[in-house]
């Protein structure tokens, strides 16, 4: 007596009833992956976040990854002195790392910051988090204003304040007792005098370049006709090694094209040796295609010993009696 068939699986909530063993264990293998990719994922963004931090000297708060924590913890840097300034941008950029996209920008409004704010205070940690001096920029500016203005500043001439206390014309004292209106105009014209300097350097260094190209180009002109001609010899050599490539490319597709043509034409279910098969259209094309291209490379080429032939010619019969002398024949003038 045949056994009856078992009825069709019945999804029940989160189980399946009337599933065989082998359905039930594929369930749990899917679920147990699905788990763990998620865990994968959850500590992949989890890592992410904390060398951030770490990059940036952050101290996560709690030593959490959860972004409410570290939004909490923005909002009380921001209540402090100037010297919170880089912690808040350290802080914003640790955020960002840690929220999913899109979600920075709420955090943002919550937080009462303008998207333009958030990015000078993210830009001030960058520059300013890795010194171990900061503390003299910092002091120096007393105000968060002043010291976005310090943004456009470079390594070079910040590292100049924090070691002798002066870049250029403006000095750490300068910075303490400017306005930020003061500030922002000093900077500008300490940018612009930086600019000049190096636009005068640059233009030395061309002069010295020119200088030193019209002495090559006057030792050119006083050296041995072997040396001047070196450069010439090397890319005709150059030229010809490309030309002997490509020629012999055709020839090889030639070759190629004859072999496989054959062997097409042999392998066909109506090949008949005692009957001379037209040649399709396509193939003729590519043979057109080819003839064409050797054609063209013929007519270059016969162009090109026209040319030479016209400049010359004179000479290179001249060189080619001379060459095939006797040594004892060579001119001794």
């Amino acid at each position: 007596m045949p056994r009856k068939p078992l009825a069709a699986a019945v999804k029940h909530g989160p189980e399946f009833v009337g599933a065989t063993p082998p359905e039930i264990a594929a369930t749990e293998i899917a679920i147990h992956e699905a788990q763990s990719a998620q865990a994968l994922a959850v500590s992949q963004h989890d890592a992410a976040v904390r060398t951030l931090a770490h990059q940036l000297g952050y101290q996560l708060p709690a030593d959490c990854t959860d972004p409410d924590l570290i939004q909490r913890d923005i909002s009380a840097n921001m209540r402090r002195s100037v010297e919170a300034c880089l912690e808040v941008g350290r802080g914003l950029a640790v955020l960002k790392q840690a929220c999913v996209h899109g979600n920075f920008l709420a955090r943002l409004e919550v937080l009462g910051i303008e998207g333009s704010v958030a990015r000078r205070f993210m830009q001030t940690a960058v520059k300013f988090s890795k010194r171990a001096s900061t503390h003299v920029l910092t002091d120096a500016a007393g105000t968060q204003s002043k010291l976005f203005e310090l943004l456009i500043l470079d390594d070079e001439q910040i590292e100049e304040l924090e070691l002798v206390g002066q870049t250029g014309e403006l000095s750490l004292d300068d910075i303490a007792t400017m306005s930020v209106k003061e500030l922002r105009a000093a900077l500008r014209e300490e940018r612009a005098e930086r600019a000049t300097v190096e636009k005068m350097l640059a233009d030395k260094r061309e002069e010295v370049d020119a200088v030193k190209r019209a002495k090559a180009r006057l030792e050119l002109r006083t050296a041995a006709w072997d040396e001047r001609v070196d450069a010439f010899k090397g890319e005709i050599g150059d030229r010809q090694k490309l030309l002997d490539r490509l020629v012999g490319a055709h020839l090889e597709a030639v070759t190629a094209l004859d072999v496989w043509y054959t062997q097409e034409v042999c392998a066909a279910p109506d090949y008949d040796p005692e009957v001379d098969a037209p040649m399709p259209a396509a193939v003729q094309t590519v043979l057109l295609t080819l003839s064409d291209a050797i054609e063209r490379t013929a007519r270059l080429v016969g162009a090109l010993q026209n040319e030479l032939e016209t400049r010359f010619g004179a000479d290179i019969e001249d060189a080619r009696r001379y060459l095939l002398r006797e040594p004892g024949e060579l001119d001794v003038a």
